[in-house]
């Protein structure tokens, strides 16, 4: 069978290899200089040391020596540069004609309005110390333990334990226990959580009262909280904790999917395990079903701030407004601070497996990983956990560590994740249900049993990227239905949780 490359953009300087080319092999007038795996980049024409390297018709770096024309190019060749971009405020701003009543989805309306796509008790931890008593209380629950803790309450989902490792040991004050209370807070108002129970050691700097207040929460028959100190120990701590849930479950079963707009959806959108197919495929899908939701009247957070460094200008353009824009570029400014005060770089990331996959630098992963927000507008920019108030496409701050950045985007509101990967990824996010596509054929045929879906069929040419992100949004409105993910069926989702530990610990 013939081989391919791929040529992203006329502009380019360099082709993507489809498949592992050898040394002879001959592709559009280029003959290959040594082997190039799968998903790697070769020279289309000569690059002089110094000059840029182009792919998506951008600079992702400069040649560090001089590059013949057929020569595998990546990080033995290519390096990271400090590339002026034009921001360019609002350019490419349009008009994105919404219309809620064009798409449903069987949804679980709660009585103040919101919509749920799972249906979940939840126990959080204030503290790391009092988390063995909130994963005993919920371990009682598990269907395949316990069969009888659950057999008369069929709506129920699941009760879930979402604990993490600080809590203390941390200033009482200032931007990491502030971000630590807004993430439980925001799990604590969470539609796809019926109820909820907190948990807390009684003598931590992260009080059960400060969660409280910080996320103006309050005590009430969907919402309880103790702490084991004043429980009176471990096994006092359990047996209050299970009577509790007990008085929960009839409620939580009183419900049923009923028909709702599509409006009430909002997606999380990862990727992890990047690989050089990533930009070519199962992001730009992606961002095919993000311009259909955002048609209908829904909602997607774009995040992990590192990993849009080199790429921001491509979301500035879009911005609804200037103000939109410059909140944008001043989280940029944050992280290279951040980097500086912590002697770190952006381009740490791409990790080694990245690299292994055929990404080079951030700048080449950050233009692949913006293809998952699709072409409509940026309408918001938010803080780490913080809320969703605007509709259509938005942009939360976060690491690019993917369970980091997907425990606070469903903190600001997310009811289901989508997630790409081309190495591979094992990964679920309770209480919103996780869906995960690969880049490329050989992921899903290697790891079939955690991905939903395979997007390497563009690059062999049985499928377009609309034709998938038609299939994408249609799977995204089955999932938010009911239909239980690959991730589910394995029970990922509790361990996952893992808030941005922000700060000293001391």
């Amino acid at each position: 069978m013939q081989k391919h490359v791929i040529r992203l953009n006329e502009a380019d300087n360099v082709l993507i290899a489809a498949e592992q080319l050898m040394p002879g092999d001959r592709l559009e007038g280029v003959e290959v200089r040594g082997l190039v795996p799968a998903g790697h980049k070769l020279a289309a024409r000569a690059i002089a040391a110094g000059s840029p390297v182009y792919r998506y018709g951008q600079a992702i770096g400069v040649a560090s020596c001089d590059i013949q024309a057929g020569q595998h190019v990546h990080v033995h060749n290519l390096h990271m540069a400090d590339l002026h971009r034009e921001y360019e405020f609002c350019k490419r701003k349009r008009d994105c004609p919404v219309d809620p009543g064009r798409d449903v989805f069987m949804g679980l309306r709660r009585p103040d309005g919101r919509v749920a796509t799972r249906n979940y008790i939840g126990i959080l931890t204030t503290v790391n110390c009092s988390a063995t008593v909130a994963r005993a209380v919920a371990d009682h629950f598990r269907r395949d333990i316990n069969p009888a803790a659950l057999q008369d309450y069929p709506q129920v989902d699941g009760v879930v334990a979402l604990t993490h490792a600080t809590g203390c040991g941390m200033a009482s004050q200032g931007e990491a226990i502030d971000t630590l209370r807004r993430t439980l807070a925001g799990y604590a108002r969470h539609a796809n959580f019926h109820s909820i129970l907190l948990i807390g050691l009684g003598c931590e700097t992260n009080q059960i009262s400060g969660v409280m207040a910080a996320g103006e929460l309050h005590e009430g028959p969907q919402l309880h909280t103790y702490s084991i100190q004043d429980a009176g120990g471990t096994g006092k701590a359990v047996a209050q904790g299970i009577a509790k849930v007990r008085e929960m479950l009839p409620a939580t079963n009183a419900v049923q999917r009923e028909p709702v707009s599509a409006a009430h959806l909002v997606i999380g959108l990862q990727c992890g395990g990047s690989d050089g197919y990533s930009g070519i495929t199962a992001n730009p899908a992606l961002g095919a079903a993000v311009d259909r939701l955002v048609g209908a009247g829904g909602t997607a957070i774009l995040s992990e701030t590192p990993e849009i460094y080199g790429a921001e200008h491509l979301l500035t353009q879009r911005a609804a407004s200037r103000e939109v824009g410059e909140k944008l570029v001043a989280r940029i400014e944050w992280w290279k601070d951040y980097c500086a005060r912590n002697h770190a770089e952006m381009n740490n990331n791409p990790s080694a497996g990245n690299k292994a996959g055929g990404l080079t630098t951030i700048l080449e992963k950050s233009l692949g990983a913006v293809a998952k927000a699709g072409t409509t507008n940026l309408n918001d920019v938010l803080c780490y956990a913080e809320p969703v108030r605007a509709r259509g496409l938005v942009f939360m701050d976060s690491p690019g560590f993917d369970p980091v950045s997907a425990t606070g985007q469903v903190a600001s509101g997310a009811n289901l994740i989508c997630f790409t990967t081309g190495r591979g990824s094992a990964y679920g996010c309770m209480p919103a249900p996780s869906l995960k596509f690969s880049t490329n054929n050989a992921c899903w045929e290697r790891q079939g049993e955690d991905i939903d879906l395979n997007c390497g069929t563009i690059v062999t040419g049985q499928d377009t990227v609309d034709g998938l992100g038609e299939k994408i949004y249609r799977l995204i409105l089955e999932t938010a239905s009911g239909t239980h993910t690959k991730s589910e069926l394995y029970g990922y989702g509790q361990n996952e949780f893992a808030p941005w530990q922000m700060g000293a610990t001391v």
